[in-house]
């Protein structure tokens, strides 16, 4: 699991069956705390949390996890949205994103 900012959205004019009718976004992973940038872009599968640009997002990033939430057996599923963030407490420190 890590926090990371939503940038971007991806869009496919051909999707495996699976993933029909949901999202695929653009996250960028971010500390905590001050938002900077700490990994690279990488796509998630949004299905029920309807997160938008600019969101700050929980994310699941193992296969056998995603494809139990979703209900698959099988699938090209690895990344996924779990949550939007709405603040972070850490050391008695409370960031707020919303």
């Amino acid at each position: 699991m890590f926090i990371a900012k939503v940038v971007g959205n991806v869009w496919a004019t051909t999707k495996h069956s699976s993933l029909e009718g949901k999202k695929l976004m653009l996250v960028r992973p971010v500390h905590e705390m001050n938002l900077a940038p700490c990994g690279d872009i990488q796509m998630a599968l949004d299905v029920h949390i309807g997160a938008g640009i600019g969101d700050i997002v929980l994310i699941i990033d193992e296969g056998n996890a995603c494809r139990k939430i979703l209900g698959y057996r099988e699938g090209p599923t690895r990344t996924i949205i779990s949550g939007v963030i709405d603040s972070v407490y850490r050391k008695n420190r409370r960031k707020k994103f919303h």
